[in-house]
């Protein structure tokens, strides 16, 4: 299916309407990747409450919060429903901290990508080798780079269509969601952290910051990605 063709054909579905679509468009095909954030809590509900066959994984990288691994845990009870999980390769992150020590990050922006590269980006190859559909729970108000995205793309390195149904969503749309359908939600969120990744590399931010200020926050610049979303 063209680009065009199926952004028309999802653009007047609601959430979960375009989630099932897109799995019965591509069976077996739709991968769904979840860090326990607000944002992907809501798309997890949707799949998981309405059973919609889509794969549901995510990326551990042996550097999460207890926090997040709480909420991993009561989202798979509250649902009854796997999650699938992808580790860095054991040789890779041996030899990094073998060599640079566990707080290579923090030294210059190269080993932090680096660090990104072998917990994240790499396992995510593994989770979307084989499918045709990655959905991801991205908002264009969250970083400027993000706005540059669209709520529908074909990724030709990738060959897949990654959709992003939350993508003209607001946090104030994000969390009355959340609270309506009394879904698990990060304890961290209500104590600053509104972007959460690894916890080296995560901090609280205050009211006014930007929304991607906490992560990496000793790096100057305003492109604070991993890696796993540019173009």
């Amino acid at each position: 299916m063209e680009l065009k063709e199926l952004s028309n054909s999802l653009r007047s579905l609601s959430l979960e309407d375009s989630l099932r679509y897109l799995a019965s468009l591509f069976p077996g095909k739709t991968v769904f990747t979840t860090s326990f954030g607000v944002e992907d809590q809501v798309i997890t509900h949707a799949i998981f409450a309405h059973d919609i066959p889509i794969e549901v994984v995510t990326l551990d990288t042996g550097r999460l919060f207890p926090e997040t691994y709480k909420v991993f845990s009561e989202t798979i009870k509250k649902y009854n429903k796997k999650i699938g999980v992808y580790f860095p390769d054991r040789d890779d992150v041996e030899k990094m901290v073998t060599e640079k020590g566990p707080y290579s990050f923090y030294h210059s922006k190269e080993n932090r990508l680096e660090c990104c590269r072998i917990r994240k980006v790499v396992p995510l190859g593994r989770a979307l080798e084989g499918k045709s559909c990655w959905i991801s729970g991205i908002r264009a108000d969250q970083s400027p780079d993000r706005s540059n995205l669209d709520w529908l793309e074909y990724d030709e390195n990738k060959k897949l269509y990654k959709y992003l149904p939350l993508f003209n969503w607001t946090l104030q749309d994000v969390n009355d969601y959340l609270e309506k359908n009394n879904v698990p939600v990060n304890a961290l969120v209500d104590k600053g952290y509104i972007s959460i990744g690894c916890e080296p590399c995560t901090r609280a931010v205050s009211p006014g910051e930007d929304f991607r200020a906490g992560r990496w926050w000793w790096e100057s610049g305003n492109q604070k990605e991993c890696g796993l979303h540019l173009k």
